[in-house]
C-alpha cells in the first residue's frame, strides 16, 4: 500500500530555526527551501537570561511547532564549536563557554548548528557574489561579512569604539535610540555607515534587525533594507554542505 509522505518534508528536511536576541526569543520551522511553514513563535527574553532559563524558554517556543529534523541557532555574541564565548546583551560571565548547541540537542533530540545572529541573518539575504556586509540594528549592532557567500571570521565590531569612547552598540543600540530620538539616531547611523563603508569596502551592504524600520536615511544604491525575519529564515543555510567544514568540530 502506498504511503503518502509528509507534505512538509517534500521540500527537504525541516529545520527548527532559533533567533536569540537581547530583547526577544524567536523560533520558526523551515522547509528545505527556507520557507517558514510554522511560526514564528516569539517571547520576550527573560529578565534574568541565564543559560538554563533561556534554554527552557527556547524549548517552550519549539514544542508547539511540531516535528523537525535539525536545529539552527543565531546567537548575539561570539560562538565557536557550539559554545558561547561572549554574550554582551545577555550576560557574558554566566554564558562564557556554555555549550548551547549540545544543550539544545540534549533537550530536543536533534543535531544543532549555531552561528552569530548577524551571520545567520546574512545567510538569509546575501546573493553569494562578491564582498557582502550585513549590519543588524537591534538591542545592539550586529556585524557580519561574507566573501562569495561564505562567512568571514567573525568580528565583534559592535564593541569597537566609534565616538568619544562609545562603542557601536552604545552609539546606535536600542538604548541610544530611546535616549536621543529618531532624528539624532539617524545622524549617528549615517556616521556608522560612513565608517563601515571606509573600513570594509563592501560590494553590497544589508541593513536588518528590529530597528531597521527606523532608518530614515537616503541610502546608496548598494545598501538595502531587509526583513528581520531573515534572522530565522537564514537558519536553513547553516545546513548547506558548503558550510560543513565550519561545523566539523562540533558546530
Amino acid at each position: 500500500m502506498d504511503v503518502n509522505p509528509d507534505p512538509l518534508r517534500q521540500r527537504g528536511p525541516l529545520t527548527l530555526a532559533i533567533d536569540v536576541g537581547g530583547t526577544r526569543l524567536k523560533a520558526g520551522l523551515l522547509n528545505g527551501n527556507g520557507e517558514m511553514v510554522a511560526g514564528p513563535n516569539r517571547v520576550n527574553t527573560p529578565p534574568r537570561p541565564i543559560p538554563q532559563v533561556v534554554v527552557d524558554a527556547l524549548v517552550g517556543l519549539a514544542s508547539p511547532l511540531g516535528d523537525f529534523d535539525r536545529i539552527s541557532v543565531g546567537f548575539p555574541g561570539v560562538v565557536r564549536a557550539g559554545q558561547v564565548l561572549t554574550a554582551p546583551n545577555l550576560g557574558t560571565p554566566e554564558w562564557r563557554n556554555f555549550p548551547l548547541s549540545a544543550a539544545l540537542t540534549d533537550k530536543l533530540g536533534k543535531p544543532t548548528r549555531m552561528l552569530n545572529d548577524a551571520e545567520v541573518q546574512g545567510l538569509g539575504v546575501i546573493s553569494g557574489k562578491g564582498l557582502e556586509c550585513v549590519i543588524t540594528l537591534g538591542t545592539g549592532m550586529g556585524f557580519a561579512l561574507f566573501q562569495d557567500g561564505h562567512p568571514a571570521p567573525h568580528l565583534e565590531l559592535s564593541h569597537h569604539p566609534i565616538h568619544k569612547g562609545k562603542t557601536y552598540d552604545q552609539f546606535i543600540g536600542v538604548i541610544a535610540f530611546k535616549e536621543v530620538g529618531h532624528k539624532r539616531w539617524n545622524r549617528r547611523l549615517r556616521r556608522v555607515l560612513a565608517c563601515i563603508t571606509t573600513l570594509v569596502g563592501y560590494d553590497t551592504l544589508f541593513l536588518g534587525g528590529g530597528n531597521a524600520k527606523q532608518v530614515g536615511l537616503e541610502l546608496a544604491p548598494n545598501i538595502h533594507l531587509v526583513s528581520n525575519e531573515a534572522g530565522i529564515t537564514g537558519g536553513v543555510k547553516l545546513w548547506d554542505k558548503t558550510l560543513d567544514p565550519m561545523f566539523a568540530a562540533g558546530g
